[in-house]
């Protein structure tokens, strides 16, 4: 190489790497730019809260609660993210009130003292978010934000307190009192149809036609609440199939192929998909209210209906055998099990008649014992599922092997489902017991599964006749 190259070649690449360094400090600065303009985006909207919070008209604050919401409506997710950690850092109970009314308390302790000390430990976030409440779509605009807020919490521990003041707050927005419930059929509005088919959480929606069926036939209901303030917004809705006896797989009610069972005849009402609508509600329980609701309606139209249940997913089960496949101190799978389970392995193993034969018994006393005898550290059921049946007051009725085959329940459960039977005349004894015991009450046909030896109180019950 001559000397001539050399000095080229240096040359290249010091220009190169100059060009790179270059390039890298405009990065920076774009970058530094980015971050002072939401730095300063964010602490525009946080002095119009402050003002917000300071004012004392009326119309003024509807004004200035509007103009927050609107920009907040604005921000990107960098400068989103900021005002929640200036909601969450700044906008906290005032120390020295607290001290203040603590003081006045100890002193004299009075119905006025003790209103003081309440009124002094709330968050002051709490008297923001109900003034912004008062804009002009402020409920659907703050739930929307707890929606966005969700995403920015995860792995922030710093913001947990700013989450229960939203859980707090719409807790009370949005209690039984204000909730309407619609029945949902063909004649509904389109465009709360179409919300329909896109928040149904458990089986799909494919279409129109598929909607159709679940909400046109004689034996098919689907019940829905609404809040005033989110106007054709469905909150929860549940699916319901009328049938002559309690199913123990979910194609046939989705398939829609058989005959319809007149109302008149059906003696079983069949919950079959319940799907919470709005994430910005997250934490706020309306499924236990659906349910007895729902259970008034349709026993007016039709007395003659005995049974209610559920075909529920389990959507943890399968996770929980893997890992008990994997202990070999598993109190709940002996060698000879995890042996025959090996089969779940296999792709569409199900179709196999022989190999799924083979598999049954273990699994389904394996899946028996997860349901009644496996607990979380807080002492509750491991299957969200379970815990949300359980805590209102059902019976765990009947496990249901390869009751869906869909790829999802496969994934989640090996096909999988649960009967929960409401029981009219014990669901506020059974509520109780597993709300101050976490006992879990379940027929003879599940609990007779389990062969380990018993960990916990387990209540029992027979299955009816």
């Amino acid at each position: 190489m001559a000397i001539g190259d050399v000095t080229v070649n240096t040359s290249f690449f010091g220009d190169l790497l100059q060009t790179i360094a270059e390039r890298g400090r405009s990065l920076i600065e774009r970058t530094r730019d980015r971050r002072e303009a939401a730095e300063q985006q964010s602490a525009s909207l946080v002095e119009l809260c402050e003002q917000l919070l300071s004012g004392r008209g009326e119309a003024s604050g509807v004004a200035l609660a509007r103009e927050v919401l609107a920009r907040y409506g604005d921000l990107t997710t960098g400068p989103r993210i900021g005002f929640f950690e200036s909601l969450a850092r700044d906008f906290g109970p005032d120390h020295s009130r607290i001290a203040r009314a603590v003081a006045a308390w100890q002193g004299r302790q009075t119905d006025e003292t003790a209103a003081e000390l309440h009124v002094a430990a709330e968050p002051r976030r709490q008297e923001l978010l109900r003034r912004l409440n008062l804009a002009p779509g402020g409920t659907a605009a703050l739930v929307r934000m707890r929606a966005q807020f969700i995403d920015a919490m995860r792995h922030r521990d710093d913001l947990a307190a700013l989450d229960a003041d939203f859980v707090h707050l719409f807790s009370s927005w949005f209690n039984r009192g204000f909730l309407v419930l619609r029945r949902i059929d063909w004649s509904t509005p389109a465009n709360i149809l179409e919300k329909i088919i896109r928040y149904e959480a458990v089986h799909a929606i494919n279409d129109w036609n598929d909607l159709r069926s679940r909400i046109d036939p004689p034996d098919r209901r689907c019940y829905a609440f609404f809040h005033p303030a989110l106007v054709d917004e469905p909150l929860i809705f549940v699916e319901v199939a009328l049938m002559r006896e309690i199913p123990g797989a979910i194609a046939p009610i989705l398939d829609g192929d058989g005959e319809p069972v007149a109302p008149a005849r059906a003696n079983t009402a069949v919950f079959y998909s319940i799907s919470n609508c709005q994430r910005g509600l997250a934490g706020v329980s309306f499924g236990h209210f659906l349910i007895k609701q729902v259970v008034e309606e349709i026993t007016r139209e039709l007395p003659r209906l005995a049974n209610f249940v559920t075909l529920s997913p389990a959507p943890g089960l399968a996770d929980w055998l893997a890992r008990e496949r994997k202990a070999d101190a598993s109190v709940v799978l002996s060698a000879d099990d995890r042996a025959k389970l090996a089969g779940l392995d296999r792709p569409q193993w199900w179709k196999d008649a022989d190999a799924a034969a083979a598999m049954q018994e273990p699994f389904m006393r394996a899946a028996a014992y997860y349901f009644v005898r496996a607990r979380s550290p807080r002492g509750t059921p491991l299957d969200a599922v379970a815990r949300f049946h359980l805590g209102n007051g059902a019976r765990l009725e009947r496990l249901d092997w390869l009751g869906d085959t869909s790829d999802r329940s496969i994934a989640q459960a090996h096909g999988l489902m649960v009967n929960y039977l409401y029981d009219l005349d014990d669901i506020e004894e059974n509520h109780e017991a597993y709300a101050q015991q976490q006992a879990i009450v379940a027929a003879s046909a599940v609990t007779k599964l389990v062969r380990a030896p018993a960990r916990e109180v387990v209540a029992t019950a027979s299955a009816p006749a």
